[in-house]
């Protein structure tokens, strides 16, 4: 019985972690940036403990691995991308801001899925997804009362999408 409660734990970081993403969402969707930003930020946290406490506990799983993939991709690509197509009103751009609100986080799919199949030895392809999504929350909470040109902003969700799906290596950090 300790073996399952104590191999729940890293789960509950994981599951924190795609909680945060989730009301992230509902709060850009209710137009409360500054808490959807947030979200993600609490979400990065919980992210950087899930795997540590597995490894401390002795209880990595592969489970804990894909349901930590799927967490990912809500909190930080699906999260931010809603996030920063409401705040810069990318629908005023048609059919190019529906696609762009997609980008990041196909791109953030594509870049987790090719993580979980490849050894790592210590360095990335492409920068982590929470990276992206994290950068991505910062960028709205620093510049949403004073929005910059939506061109700069598409720019970002461009340049961190194809960093993320690049074959450039990134030590871990």
């Amino acid at each position: 019985m300790a073996k399952i409660a104590k191999s729940s734990v890293p789960n509950a970081f994981t599951l924190a972690n795609l909680a945060c993403g989730i009301i992230s969402v509902l709060m850009s969707f209710q137009e409360d940036y500054v808490l959807g930003g947030i979200f993600i930020l609490l979400a990065c946290l919980a992210d950087r403990y899930d795997g540590r406490v597995a490894r401390y506990l002795n209880v990595s799983s592969e489970l804990g691995k894909e349901l930590d993939s799927l967490a990912d991709l809500v909190s930080f690509g699906v999260a931010p991308s809603i996030l920063i197509f409401n705040i810069y009103h990318f629908s005023s751009l048609g059919i190019l801001g529906y696609i762009m609100v997609l980008v990041l986080p196909l791109s953030g799919a594509y870049r987790l899925a090719r993580f979980n199949v490849t050894e790592f030895d210590g360095k990335f392809f492409g920068i982590p997804i929470t990276f992206a999504g994290m950068f991505v929350a910062i960028f709205c909470l620093i510049t949403m009362r004073r929005p910059i040109h939506i061109e700069f902003a598409l720019l970002i969700v461009i340049l961190l999408s194809y960093l993320m799906v690049c074959n450039k290596r990134f030590k871990k950090f």
